[in-house]
């Protein structure tokens, strides 16, 4: 679809064209498989368990010390 300069474009045709363009970039996206999306599933839980504990400690520990200073 050309479109010369300054021509008005139909709000039906720019929505055409969009998803065109979403289908055609769909086709291209490799879809994991069972095994890779547990996988990937497993390693994403396991990484924020273990964000999730690292914070916890750092503020365990900052409140303790807190806790001494305000005493």
């Amino acid at each position: 679809m050309s479109v010369a300069k300054g021509e008005k474009v139909s709000f039906f045709d720019r929505v055409k064209k969009h998803y065109r363009g979403v289908t055609g970039e769909l086709k291209k996206v490799h879809w994991p498989n069972r095994k890779e999306l547990v996988s990937y599933t497993t390693v994403v839980l396991v990484s924020c368990v273990l964000v999730g504990v690292a914070i916890w400690i750092v503020d365990s520990g900052v409140s303790f010390l807190m806790g001494l200073i305000l005493k």
